[in-house]
């Protein structure tokens, strides 16, 4: 079935998923995916979103309303991502038509909205002027033009913008465990480190025994916490 309205698409998965599955091992890397896609879901008619499929670590989402779907997108980001004993969550999206086929959607908007999505680091949520427009103006959030980019397998350069709640500049997350890259609180961390004037903190002894024996190999992957 074919829709002459305009979707917007969102995909959100974790960032740093495969170093996680490295470090914590496939059946405890699933299961944290899994309770992600859960709460990702469980969001979703708060936001009139529809949740289309999961992909391993990601989920896939549809919404009519542009405007809604960058709220649900911080929401996603920064609700369930900035979360202790999670790794940190990045989201893209896009909007234009798409085609219904079996409950699935198909066409350029949601390849778009993938591309957009890769193109995103931790924490971030990115959407393309598309949806931006079509979101018109949005209380309480800034967005910050983020330029053209040549995404894989789109044609045309695309710009994008990253979506912040007011005041965001200056709000910083929890630490970054720099082996799994799972979200820390200091105040719940398993152990703490300081290498070459800089201090990391860490979920689990394992990572700790990681990162001790091979500092240089995490160190260099983000800034400390």
């Amino acid at each position: 079935m074919a829709s002459g309205l305009a979707h917007t698409f969102l995909f959100a998965d974790l960032a740093g998923f495969t170093a996680m599955t490295e470090a914590m091992g496939d059946e405890s890397a699933a299961e944290l995916a899994a309770r992600f896609c859960d709460q990702v879901e469980s969001l979703a008619p708060e936001y009139d979103a529809v949740a289309i499929k999961r992909m391993g670590d990601a989920v896939m989402l549809r919404s009519d309303d542009a405007a809604r779907a960058v709220r649900f997108g911080l929401r996603i980001a920064h609700g369930i991502g900035d979360s202790h004993y999670l790794p940190t969550v990045r989201v893209g999206m896009h909007t234009g038509d798409a085609v219904e086929r079996d409950g699935d959607w198909f066409g350029g908007a949601v390849n778009l909205a993938a591309r957009v999505s890769a193109e995103a680091s931790g924490s971030e949520v990115l959407l393309t002027d598309a949806t931006r427009e079509s979101a018109g103006r949005l209380e309480g959030i800034e967005l910050q033009d983020r330029g053209r980019r040549t995404l894989r397998n789109i044609a045309a350069p695309v710009s994008l913008y990253l979506a912040m709640r007011e005041g965001e500049r200056s709000r910083e997350g929890l630490p970054i465990d720099p082996v799994c890259r799972m979200a820390v609180d200091p105040e719940h961390s398993a152990g703490t480190l300081t290498h070459e004037g800089a201090r990391y903190h860490f979920c689990s002894l394992a990572c700790v025994t990681k990162f001790a024996t091979h500092p240089e190999r995490y160190s260099a992957q983000l800034p400390s916490g």
